[in-house]
């Protein structure tokens, strides 16, 4: 009905010709297939779906689903729409997305910096917490903009009892020089405060050590910092290069003083 207020069912094309590309199975035996618009209803009949949910941007093509169904004596199927989820800052179209695969700007679908499954299961992401996430959008209608902290957020709260810890620093660390012991001592500590199924780590004491470039920026001469899994020191002198990237820390530790006393615990 070319007068029809919904212009996708004005003429809608249900086949599309191919004759320059192989199909990957038939070759060239056919030369038309149909549309996404023509084979989505008449599969999911044919498949048994009940319900097919479907986000909002398809809402002006659902009348045409159902027309299919009806003209081909189909069974019917019910539909479902939801909003679609998006993340702020994050392109996730397809299509889009394949620019960059293809261009050789990350290194697959899988890549940690993707927002696709594979990329962000790379990256940490546990199927238990996207299950999680995607429950809590439930069915609204109403547009999500997401932010990926929060999806982050439940991700580690399913980890956060089961994963080992073991402290780290980047490579611009700076250098805590301390009246520690002349030669390393170790101890053996827990990999996990409160799950003792983790087993235990090495810990070494030493007159040497590093700590982060953001913490050592943020300490004070004169100020008591604690040292997790140690105990408290003083840092009494601080120097910096030109660009004020902290360079070295001089401290004496104060192993008796109560963690409490200070506002800065740091790892190294």
């Amino acid at each position: 009905d070319m007068q029809c207020a919904n212009k996708c069912l004005r003429d809608p094309v249900f086949y599309r010709c191919k004759t320059d590309t192989p199909h990957h199975k038939h070759g060239f035996k056919y030369k038309a297939y149909p549309t996404y618009d023509f084979a989505c209803p008449v599969v999911d009949a044919l498949e048994g779906v009940t319900h097919a949910l479907r986000t909002i941007e398809y809402k002006d093509r659902a009348p045409m689903y159902e027309w299919v169904l009806e003209a081909t004596g189909s069974r019917k199927v019910e539909m479902v729409e939801f909003a679609k989820t998006q993340f702020s800052y994050t392109i996730l179209s397809k299509r889009k997305l394949t620019w960059f695969v293809e261009n050789g700007y990350v290194d697959g679908w899988d890549d940690p910096r993707f927002p696709t499954v594979q990329g962000v299961m790379r990256r940490g992401m546990t199927v238990e917490a996207l299950q999680d996430f995607v429950l809590t959008q439930g069915m609204s209608k109403a547009t999500n903009m997401m932010e990926w902290d929060k999806i982050w957020a439940i991700n580690k709260q399913k980890i956060d009892p089961i994963v080992p810890r073991y402290p780290a620093v980047a490579e611009d660390a700076a250098w805590l020089k301390l009246d520690g012991p002349a030669e390393p001592t170790t101890k053996m500590e827990k990999k996990h405060p409160k799950n003792d199924e983790l087993g235990e780590r090495l810990l070494i004491h030493s007159k040497d050590v590093y700590i982060e470039q953001e913490d050592a920026q943020a300490i004070e001469s004169g100020e008591q910092v604690t040292l997790l899994h140690w105990g408290n020191a003083y840092v009494d002198k601080i120097t910096r290069d030109k660009s004020g990237k902290v360079t070295e820390l001089v401290g004496r530790l104060n192993l008796e003083g109560n963690v409490k006393d200070t506002k800065k615990k740091i790892h190294w």
